[in-house]
């Protein structure tokens, strides 16, 4: 708030200065004329808050909820490829609540709520952990690998393209199948559950392309939600470029982001995402409107968490503690073909 606090400041005393400078050109000079160009877009970035159209928030909310569904779909499944039986109800609040956890430092509260809200007879904890490492770091490596191919499209920046690249390596190759197992043997987890064995057996490679087809739908969408924001914001509106090259734009974005504050291990990607979110749309949409576009994505997508956290806390049964047959008409199927052959 402080930061946009001083842009606003910032741009007060720009146009005291054009305004200063104008009054010694001749009426109706090049000069004059150039000035009051750049006068009027200085002040399409002067805006109070109060302007803010809090109708195009609650979509930005709506839609990162919404861009978020694809990776619980794939996290339930990759538990039922592990050969475990939650029901939908109890990976979606499970799924939503761990999101929480990434406000702490190191982000492994992420882990531990998922797992031990997932907790069942049907669920054991330490697979559960394990599938909790293969969708987040598929989530990361599809966002990576869609931020790269964009950016080599629309930008000239090639560190970005680098930065997406080292991102994409490092969150993707771990979760390929045969790799994860060896990493899981590695660690020896083995003597925390003699099943993981089984467990990791399910993860195919059919798998693998089901999440990153499904998981980027839900980046596009959480792409959406940066351009709801934006238009939420005064000028936001007049500055988008057409649909299709602002969904390029935003969702590279948002996925290279959100990816790298995710890498960072910083709170919630504390300062990291908001850098990479005003840097790419700083030359399209102004240094104020960027700015101002990372806070209030930022906020809306924390009160957004926060949210159906409280409802999925409130109104969703956890887990049973005591020994519950799965229900085949309240679970989803995972496809033979999604196991290991």
């Amino acid at each position: 708030m402080r930061d946009f606090q001083s842009q606003q400041a910032n741009l007060n005393k720009q146009l005291e200065a054009l305004d200063a400078e104008a009054a010694a050109y001749s009426q109706g000079s090049a000069e004059l004329q150039a000035a009051n160009e750049q006068r009027e877009a200085l002040l399409a970035q002067r805006f109070s808050l109060w302007q803010i159209e809090p109708g195009w928030l609650l979509v930005a909310g709506v839609l990162y909820l919404a861009g978020l569904a694809p990776c619980w779909l794939f996290w339930h499944a990759t538990l039922l490829a592990m050969d475990q039986r939650p029901r939908l109800h109890e990976s979606l609040r499970a799924f939503y609540l761990g999101h929480l956890g990434k406000y702490v430092p190191g982000k492994a509260l992420v882990v531990v709520l998922r797992a031990g809200q997932i907790r069942s007879p049907r669920v054991d904890t330490t697979v559960a952990a394990c599938s909790v490492f293969v969708e987040t770091l598929t989530m990361m490596a599809v966002g990576a690998s869609l931020a790269a191919a964009i950016l080599l499209l629309i930008s000239r920046s090639w560190w970005l393209w680098l930065l997406a690249v080292g991102l994409m390596l490092a969150a993707g190759v771990p979760t390929l199948p045969p790799i994860f197992r060896r990493v899981v043997r590695m660690l020896q987890l083995k003597r925390l559950n003699p099943r993981i064995e089984r467990a990791i057996a399910g993860l195919s490679f059919r798998l693998t392309a089901i999440g990153w087809l499904s998981i980027s739908v839900g980046w596009v969408l959480l792409g959406a939600s940066l351009w709801a924001t934006l238009r939420a914001i005064p000028g936001g509106a007049a500055a988008m470029p057409d649909l299709w090259p602002a969904m390029l734009l935003l969702t590279a974005t948002v996925t290279l982001a959100m990816v790298a504050g995710f890498l960072s291990l910083l709170p919630g990607g504390v300062g990291v995402r908001d850098y990479l979110i005003i840097t790419l749309l700083a030359a399209e949409f102004g240094p104020v409107l960027s700015l101002c576009a990372a806070i209030l994505l930022r906020l809306v997508w924390l009160l957004s968490e926060v949210l159906i956290s409280a409802i999925l806390y409130g109104f969703v049964p956890r887990p049973p503690d005591y020994a519950d047959p799965p229900n085949d008409a309240d679970a989803v199927h995972c496809d033979p073909g999604l196991q290991r052959s």
